[in-house]
């Protein structure tokens, strides 16, 4: 095996592609910036100011584009979270801090980065512009293009060097796979974009309505909150009682989407590199073992440091066993995590449209406008460096207990001391369950010795009025020396506590882990709130449909005065020409003329 892997890295060692990625995100922004230019000419202005400058050259034309709403969006909701995938390898690219183009000092390193994400934003904008483009027919052919170049270039690259040197054959497969997936879909999507359009434009199929102000699932959220409550509940499922509930009537935003598919892929790309580091670590861990061996054989097993040299290479074997078997339950904990969110963000955002705020900390009830819009801009990002940081702490947690768990379960057993280990495990558990039970102790003589009886036999306990003082005080008392050293132990035991909840959740973007009244300090689970709040005040259903009705009825208005002014004007117009074909000798006609037809005839 060893001069297979040796025969490998020497293949990938001599391995030089030619393609280079990097390089070729440079060059992108050309083709990029070519599209972005030609959908910003279609796109026409709505509001042109009148001004004596240059800007009338460009009449109404060079209109501002997006690549999505990350606020109100709820269509094409999964082909901008493919194409939020397609961008996984250079986020990772740029969460590894491999963005060095120039040598800079340190204290601008943070600059650097900034116009790394700008580069890799817009060499992906043309993604999101042609799927959120209204101009189809136009930005499928573009989309569908670059597509197509950045899959062949990830092809080329991927077919000249295969391989790796850390995880050896199909190395740069298992890392690229993702991206080669998402942009596959955007090809598909993009063509079928490019039908579709080319059907519409050819008169084969009618023209789809323009987006609709109010969604399908917000009316119908509306519609259910009118109606009355059923009496009899449909019986529900364990799976949905336990664990998750669709909701008909609810939709996740895109950002939301794009950022769970992006956390997903990120997370599988760590997990990789994670490995290949530790591959490489083992590698290097069995050199220096190989040199141990060598240094015990040749002091023939008699040497004074020959007992320490093998208990560092079980520490080595029992490190390696353990932190392989802990990636599973490790990466396993942030998947659930992510879907946890999506749920966790449901439950919130139905909270807060119902006017519940209880599950916020008091200084959240009320957050600040700029902080909450900066929030939504911060969430998407922080949340999958949340994802990554919490799965290498995780895992070096897990990993630890592992560590704890072989020395003193396993090994004892392997080196037959299985009965020492169960000796010394019967006494801590006797130790903890007699300090327990004193505890219980005490709360059961406080109940049954020192509090009054109850005052009805509904109530469910006792009430908090004293009994039997004298033999109260003298408890207070005896116990107090007692309790000094208990406090001890339970001080430690809330250290402890505090540390593994801390690690297990810091990848929990919200819930705070921080204690009452110093939540502020959690700035990730203050641009979760701010996220909310900026979401429940722009989506909010019952908010929605109000304003829909009031557009609703002022676009109607406008269209009865509107044709009210067309028949006018048409009444008008009819009376002058007949006024002016009757001759001089006849008497003009009356007051009547062409009479417009009652407005309630009108049809809408």
């Amino acid at each position: 095996m060893i001069s297979a892997n040796s025969r490998t890295r020497q293949l990938n060692g001599t391995c030089v592609s030619s393609v280079d990625m990097e390089l070729f995100l440079h060059y992108s922004l050309i083709p990029s910036l070519f599209i972005i230019l030609v959908l910003s000419f279609l796109q026409r202005r709505e509001h042109r100011k009148q001004r004596d400058d240059t800007s009338h050259l460009l009449g109404n034309r060079f209109g501002i584009i997006i690549p999505l709403d990350f606020v109100g969006t709820f269509s094409n909701r999964w082909s901008y979270g493919i194409a939020f995938g397609a961008t996984a390898n250079k986020v990772m690219f740029l969460f590894s801090e491999g963005y060095q183009p120039l040598h800079i000092p340190q204290w601008a390193q943070a600059f650097v980065l900034l116009i790394g994400g700008m580069e890799v934003g817009l060499s992906h904008f043309p993604f999101f512009a042609c799927l959120s483009s209204e101009f189809r027919l136009v930005s499928s052919i573009l989309g569908f293009s670059y597509s197509l170049i950045w899959f062949a270039v990830t092809i080329l690259y991927i077919i000249q060097c295969p391989h790796g040197q850390f995880l050896g054959k199909y190395e740069t497969v298992m890392f690229y796979w993702p991206s080669l997936l998402c942009l596959a879909f955007l090809l598909g999507r993009f063509l079928h974009m490019f039908v579709k359009s080319l059907r519409v434009h050819l008169g084969w199929e009618l023209q789809m309505e323009e987006k609709p102000f109010l969604e399908v699932h917000q009316a119908e959220h509306v519609k259910r909150l009118l109606r009355k409550a059923r009496l009899q509940e449909t019986k529900k499922s364990w799976f949905q009682t336990r664990v998750y509930e669709w909701d008909p009537c609810f939709q996740f935003p895109s950002r939301m989407i794009g950022t769970t598919v992006l956390a997903f892929i990120c997370l599988y790309l760590f997990i990789v590199i994670e490995f290949c580091m530790f591959m490489y670590v083992r590698d290097e861990l069995d050199v220096f073992e190989g040199e141990l061996e060598n240094y015990i054989a040749s002091m023939n097993q008699t040497g004074t440091l020959t007992p320490v040299i093998l208990q560092v290479k079980e520490l080595m074997n029992v490190s390696k066993g353990v932190w392989l078997v802990t990636i599973l339950p490790a990466s396993l904990t942030c998947v659930s995590y992510l879907f946890h969110i999506l749920a966790c963000y449901r439950k919130h955002m139905k909270r807060l449209w119902a006017g519940n705020k209880h599950f916020l900390p008091l200084k959240f009830h009320h957050p600040s406008s700029s902080k909450s819009v900066v929030a939504i801009a911060r969430y998407s990002g922080w949340q999958i460096a949340y994802i990554l940081w919490g799965y290498l702490i995780i895992h070096v947690v897990q990993s630890l207990c592992g560590l704890m768990i072989m020395y003193s379960l396993v090994l004892p057993v392997v080196h037959n001391q299985g009965l020492e280990m169960l000796q010394g495990l019967g006494i801590g558990t006797l130790t903890i369950s007699i300090v327990l039970g004193l505890m219980i102790l005490q709360v059961w003589i406080a109940t049954s010795f020192f509090l009054q009886p109850k005052m009805s036999t509904a109530d469910k306990q006792k009430p908090l009025a004293l009994n039997n003082r004298k033999a109260f005080h003298n408890f207070n008392y005896f116990l107090f020396f007692y309790n000094v050293l208990l406090g001890l132990g339970a001080c430690l035991s809330r250290l402890l506590i505090s540390c593994i909840l801390g690690t297990w959740l810091i990848a929990r973007i919200d819930r705070t882990i921080m204690q009452n009244g110093y939540e502020g300090a959690d700035m990730g689970f203050s641009a979760w709130i701010g996220m909310l709040y900026v979401d429940h005040y722009h989506t909010n259903p019952v908010l929605v449909s109000f304003c829909n009705i009031l557009i609703t009825g002022h676009r109607e208005r406008r269209l009865q005065q509107a044709i009210k002014y067309w028949c006018l004007n048409q009444s008008a117009g009819l009376s002058a020409l007949i006024l002016s074909q009757v001759p001089e000798s006849q008497p003009g006609p009356g007051h009547g003329g062409f009479c417009c037809r009652p407005w309630s005839t009108i049809p809408n």
